[in-house]
């Protein structure tokens, strides 16, 4: 299995990006699952025609271990299989807390065993550093992260952020960093500034998403560009950025 975690800074279209990672990766017929890692739960609703899926941390608050795994696990018309941690009420509690207990909750009733998916992908949010939110980073998590990012500054510092927090991780068979993805906002000079923090990290700029139209055409169909457009030129950028992850990605045990 390839693990996969990507990271970015809330609103740089993340979450747009793995659900069209993840779709590119279920047309090449890889088994895919999506695991959402925001508070906001709302990572997989593009795979679940806008659909907000009931989240790990709220079956366990109600049923406590009396549940299925299909309770918590969706499998899309897409053929992705579908995951959201959640988080607390709003104002109370810590929001790390429904990663580390959905991690637990999925290693405990033994999902990646059940459902053998050959590319796990995770979708953090990149602006909170707490120890839930680098639980993806930890060993026998994540293997490989890429990084959502822009031009703009505070997105670029956010990146840096991230990078230097997988950094810190160095030497302990953790998560390591393998790329930059460059979701551009026509800020002038974009990709020289990404490449530029790509070279000063030492990876590669995996991919180049232009801004496009499309995304939020297929948003407002509650689908994917790679879905709902297959045949655009968007959708094919996804498809090489979603291949050019897996390729670099390492194989690693459930």
């Amino acid at each position: 299995m390839k693990k996969i975690a990507i990271y970015g800074k809330g609103g740089i279209g993340k979450s747009t990006t793995v659900s069209n990672i993840a779709a590119a990766l279920a047309k090449e017929g890889l088994t895919v699952m999506q695991l959402g890692c925001d508070p906001k739960a709302d990572s997989t609703s593009a795979h679940l025609n806008g659909a907000r899926q009931t989240t790990i941390l709220d079956i366990v608050r109600s049923r406590g271990e009396s549940f299925a795994l299909e309770d918590i696990i969706a499998r899309a018309d897409d053929g992705v299989l579908c995951a959201e941690c959640g988080g607390p009420i709003p104002g109370a509690g810590c929001a790390g807390r429904g990663i580390v207990t959905a991690f637990e909750t999925l290693k405990n009733h033994r999902a990646y065993e059940t459902y053998k998916p050959d590319v796990l992908l995770y979708d953090v949010l990149g602006d909170v550093v707490c120890g839930g939110f680098a639980m993806p980073l930890r060993s026998g998590c994540a293997r490989d992260v890429f990084i959502v990012t822009s031009g703009e500054k505070m997105s670029l510092y956010a990146a840096a952020n991230i990078a230097l927090a997988i950094d810190n991780f160095k030497g302990r068979n953790y998560a390591r960093l393998s790329g930059l993805i460059q979701n551009s906002r026509s800020v002038k000079d974009e990709t020289r500034l990404v490449a530029e923090m790509a070279e000063e990290l030492s990876v590669p700029v995996s991919g180049i998403i232009p801004r496009d139209g499309l995304v939020q055409l297929a948003e407002e169909r509650n689908t994917t560009v790679v879905s709902a457009f297959p045949d655009s030129e968007l959708a094919q950028i996804y498809r090489r950025l979603a291949m050019t992850m897996y390729e670099a990605a390492e194989e690693v045990e459930m």
